[in-house]
């Protein structure tokens, strides 16, 4: 499952956008719940670089 930084985590929303389940919940930092299918299509768009795998 993929995991955000919250230090590098700016909550533009960019990954929320591009998750296919919705598994990315917003707030002042974004969080990615256990929908997550591990497609790394949140990572790939992240332009903070604060989504990896976990």
């Amino acid at each position: 499952m993929y995991v955000i930084d919250a230090e590098k985590c700016t909550g533009c929303g960019v990954c929320a956008s591009e998750c296919p389940t919705e598994a990315i919940v917003a707030g002042d930092v974004y969080t990615i719940t256990d929908a997550c299918v591990d497609c790394g299509a949140c990572a790939g768009e992240c332009p903070m670089d604060a989504i990896s795998e976990g």
